[in-house]
C-alpha cells in the first residue's frame, strides 16, 4: 500500500481539490483493506467497497482502493453516511467503516491554533489515530452472484419500453417483465 502523503496527492489530482473529506475517505480505505488483509487493494478484483455517501470521501475511497462501478467492484448505497463496507472476495471477510461523528470537534479542540475549520480538520484527520477517527465492527455481506464483477449472467427486455436489462434487475407484474423505471421507479420524467 501506498503512503498516506501518497494517497492525498492521487486523491487531490483525481477529485481536483483537497478538503477534509478527501482525507477521511483515503483513511477509511486504507483502515478498511488493511482490516481485511489487502495491502494492495487495486490488484484484482478481491476487493469490493460499499461506500454510503455521494460526496468528496467516495472518490478518495476509489483512488485508494481502485473500486469502480463499471467493473462492478464499487457499490453505492445512498444512506448519506460517510461510511464505507470492504469486502475481501476471497476470504468473505468484511468490515465497515464510520466516521465518528465526534471527530470534527476533536479538531476543532486539538487544533483550535489554526485560523479555520478546513485547516483544523485537515490536520487532524492526516494525524489522530484511526481510533478517533472512525468505528469499525466485522460484518457480513451476502453479494448474490448477479452484482459479481464480470459478465452479465442475464439480460432481459423490458415489455414496455423494449430496453435492455441485466442481471435480474427487472421487476414482474401482471406476468410482463418490466425496467424498474416503467415499473414506477423512474427517476426522470420524459419530456417532449
Amino acid at each position: 500500500m501506498k503512503t498516506l502523503a501518497e494517497y492525498l496527492t492521487e486523491a487531490e489530482r483525481n477529485h481536483g481539490h483537497m478538503c477534509p473529506g478527501q482525507v477521511l475517505g483515503v483513511r477509511m480505505a486504507m483502515l478498511g483493506c488493511r482490516l481485511i488483509g489487502i495491502e494492495e487493494p487495486k490488484v484484482g478484483k478481491r476487493l469490493i467497497v460499499y461506500v454510503e455517501i455521494d460526496r468528496c470521501a467516495a472518490d478518495a475511497i476509489n483512488t485508494v482502493t481502485g473500486c469502480r462501478l463499471g467493473k462492478r467492484t464499487l457499490k453505492f448505497r445512498d444512506f448519506g453516511k460517510l461510511a464505507a463496507t470492504f469486502l475481501n472476495t476471497e476470504t468473505n471477510e468484511a468490515v465497515r467503516v464510520v466516521a465518528r461523528e465526534s471527530s470534527r470537534e476533536l479538531a476543532k479542540e486539538r487544533f483550535a491554533h489554526l485560523p479555520t475549520k478546513k485547516a483544523q480538520q485537515l490536520e487532524a484527520y492526516q494525524t489522530l489515530p484511526d481510533e478517533d477517527l472512525f468505528l469499525w465492527q466485522p460484518v457480513r455481506v451476502n453479494l448474490p452472484d448477479a452484482d459479481k464483477p464480470g459478465h452479465p449472467l442475464s439480460r432481459v427486455a423490458c415489455a414496455e419500453c423494449g430496453e435492455g436489462i441485466n442481471d435480474q434487475r427487472e421487476i414482474t407484474r401482471d406476468g410482463r417483465t418490466l425496467c424498474r423505471a416503467c415499473a414506477g421507479e423512474r427517476y426522470y420524467e420524459p419530456v417532449g
